[in-house]
């Protein structure tokens, strides 16, 4: 799939930094962007900081200016969403969580029935797929993403729901705070205790998972040279000997009989730092401080490492020399001097000219959650009332299922490394299209536009001609057109192709535009008519339906 042959805009602005001339794919920085602020820049906005473009996100941030705009989505205000409910048959369970009432949560109740765990996890995933069809209009679910691929746990490896939701939260409650303060708070996480073996980590046989995860991919990277040691690691991993779950009161805490209280001594790349042993029950506390501190202490490094994970994220999968110098060492720099905030540099790099840079337009494969939730929120496809959670939990299993069918099932990424599409060199978001999974997405639009999904009577489904309303003009083909390439497409198609489009699907291979025109204030004016309902019908299903099929409908 050529992704950029499309492109021939060369973004030469004039920019108000000098800078070394240095090679890529485009020079341009982080200096605010001065650009045109128009429809195709908010959609653009909206598509990297949110699950799809809906029409009237567009129209409400389209009344604000980009910085405006940029703040409000990095501004959350909005309450965290409604914990999951019990909506799930427990009669095969050993022990029914029978402490739950149907329809209310089930996060504050313990439960060691593996059936139930089972359930609740369940439950959980289906949930979250709801938290992100329903989001407001800020960042926080991509973020949430972003860093549940980034400090990547499996529900899998604990029958415990209750620590994947107190796990989630603190992604979600951290999701524009200090990086710092979140890698410290992962490391005692209980699903990342569990996930990692940090249960199993006691003086005299210490485990060295997280500790060379923490080093290797959540802070540091592998990218280092010199790069910290396999000695640091295992001394690391001494560090952090002894801390436990209690299960019943969803916490983790500090055992100090099993921690080893003598000194660590790191290699040269930490400046041969020694963390002093200690014991008693602040030791645990003590030396993870220490830990924290001294691998921070190596600001380059972890500002940079970082940096590139949210560029690769919400602007370009290839970091190049340009990108480096103009945009990720800047960013870097702007994150160390604001003492591991993202906040400040999440608003610098999306204010930024690099940002709404043209080559960094459609030229991210998108996600199979950015697919399938972004396609019904932007096509604003009818959902079910979640008062009515049976029906409602229901319907979100359908679209669960979808999403792992695409390869992407939230909660369960492959390994601790995230998904291969976010780090897997130099195929990236390639790995998304596959001989597999494109025929998927394929099918999945196809069923949206004409057939539906239905779940307990409910049918999730593309109104076509109700998406088509909440344009500017729906009875001119032409702006009918241009206004659906604007919000679907994030590549612009030849005048000769939208002629095309127009004929052979509007227009049903006639030639001028008033046989749709007619066609549709027939339909307006006489909305019981089965007739003119379905010809309107008939040839917006089958524009839909080839739009949402080509190649470009997979980029955002």
């Amino acid at each position: 799939m050529n992704r950029r042959a499309f492109l021939t805009a060369s973004g030469t602005k004039k920019k108000s930094i000098t800078r070394a001339v240095v090679t890529g794919r485009t020079s341009s920085g982080i200096e605010p962007y001065t650009g045109a602020w128009t429809g195709n820049e908010v959609i653009h906005l909206l598509k990297r900081t949110m699950f799809g473009a809906k029409p009237g996100d567009i129209h409400y941030f389209a009344g604000k200016t980009m910085e405006a705009a940029v703040d409000e989505l990095l501004n959350i205000t909005s309450p965290l969403p409604d914990p999951p409910v019990k909506e799930y048959d427990t009669a095969e369970a050993l022990v029914p969580d029978s402490n739950v009432d149907h329809g209310t949560t089930w996060i504050n109740d313990f439960n060691e029935d593996d059936k139930i765990g089972g359930l609740r996890k369940q439950s959980f995933k289906k949930w979250w797929v709801g938290v992100m069809l329903n989001q407001p209009r800020n960042i926080r679910e991509k973020m949430m993403l972003f860093w549940h691929n980034h400090f990547a746990t499996e529900m899998a490896s604990s029958t415990n729901a209750r620590y994947a939701y107190k796990h989630h939260t603190l992604l979600r409650t951290h999701a524009l705070g200090n990086f710092k303060s979140l890698a410290r708070a992962i490391s005692v996480d209980p699903l990342m205790l569990v996930y990692q073996n940090g249960e199993q980590n006691r003086k005299g046989a210490p485990d060295e998972n997280f500790a060379r995860e923490l080093q290797e991919l959540f802070t540091l990277g592998k990218e280092n040279n010199p790069n910290y040691t396999e000695d640091d690691v295992k001394a690391a991993a001494r560090v952090l000997t002894g801390w436990r779950n209690d299960a019943e009161t969803n916490t983790s805490y500090f055992d100090p009989e099993r921690h080893d209280t003598g000194n660590k001594t790191f290699s040269s790349f930490y400046n041969h730092t020694t963390i002093a042993g200690r014991s008693g029950n602040n030791a645990g506390d003590e030396e993870l401080d220490d830990l924290i501190n001294m691998i921070f202490s190596n600001g380059r490094e972890a500002s940079e490492y970082i940096v590139r994970e949210l560029y690769r994220w919400f602007v370009y999968y290839e970091i190049d020399d340009a990108a480096k110098a103009n945009v990720i060492e800047p960013l870097a720099l702007m994150l160390r001097n604001y003492n591991w905030e993202i906040k400040p540099v999440l608003a610098a790099l999306l204010k930024s000219e690099h940002f709404f840079d043209p080559l960094n337009q459609g030229c991210l494969i998108k996600s199979p959650v950015d697919f399938v939730v972004g396609l019904c929120r932007e096509c604003e496809v009818p959902l079910p009332d979640s008062a009515d959670y049976i029906t409602w939990y229901s319907t979100l299993d359908g679209l669960l299922y979808q999403l792992e069918l695409l390869q992407q099932s939230p909660g369960d990424p492959p390994s601790v490394s995230g998904w291969p599409a976010y780090y897997q060199i130099p195929a990236f978001h390639e790995l998304w299209i596959n001989n597999d999974t494109y025929p998927r997405r394929t099918q999945f639009t196809d069923i949206m536009v004409y057939n539906g999904f239905t779940r307990l009577g409910f049918e999730l489904k593309i109104d076509t001609i109700a998406f088509a309303r909440s344009l500017s003009n729906p009875g001119d083909p032409k702006v009918l057109l241009d206004d659906s390439l604007a919000i679907l497409y994030r590549i612009a198609l030849s005048d000769a192709a939208k002629e095309q489009l127009k004929r052979d699907l509007l227009l049903t291979g006639q030639t001028n535009d008033y046989y749709w025109t007619n066609a549709w204030n027939t339909y307006i004016a006489n909305p019981g008519d089965m007739m003119a309902y379905q010809t309107v019908h008939a040839r917006l299903n089958e524009l839909y339906r080839y739009l949402l099929a080509l190649p470009e409908y997979q980029l955002s």
